[in-house]
């Protein structure tokens, strides 16, 4: 059924970007069907004109995957560990190609 299913809301909303949760891009070399799995959730999103971010992103390899997948874009420790509101400024002033329109 559809009862729990947040998939049926995705044209009700007015979103733009899919965020796909780090605990899939963790277990992407791990358990053979992760990597399936973000390929599908890819896929689909970009059916449905989304663009895709991927949480947690810490190793390289995870980054090349998620590129050979078509994933946008990326957040996590690969690109820069938690830091204050301060700090971020600082880091998007010192890299404006990281600034998106």
């Amino acid at each position: 059924g559809t009862g729990y299913s947040s998939l049926s809301s995705l044209h009700y909303y007015p979103i733009n970007t899919l965020k796909i949760d780090g605990s899939f891009i963790m277990n992407m070399n791990g358990e053979s069907g992760n990597t399936d799995i973000v390929r599908t959730i890819i896929t689909l999103a970009h059916d449905l004109d989304l663009d895709v971010i991927a949480e947690g992103v810490e190793t390289p390899h995870q980054f090349y995957q998620l590129q050979s997948l078509n994933c946008e874009f990326g957040q996590g420790a690969l690109f820069s560990e938690a830091i204050d509101s301060h700090s971020s400024r600082m880091l998007i002033t010192q890299n404006p190609r990281w600034i998106t329109s």
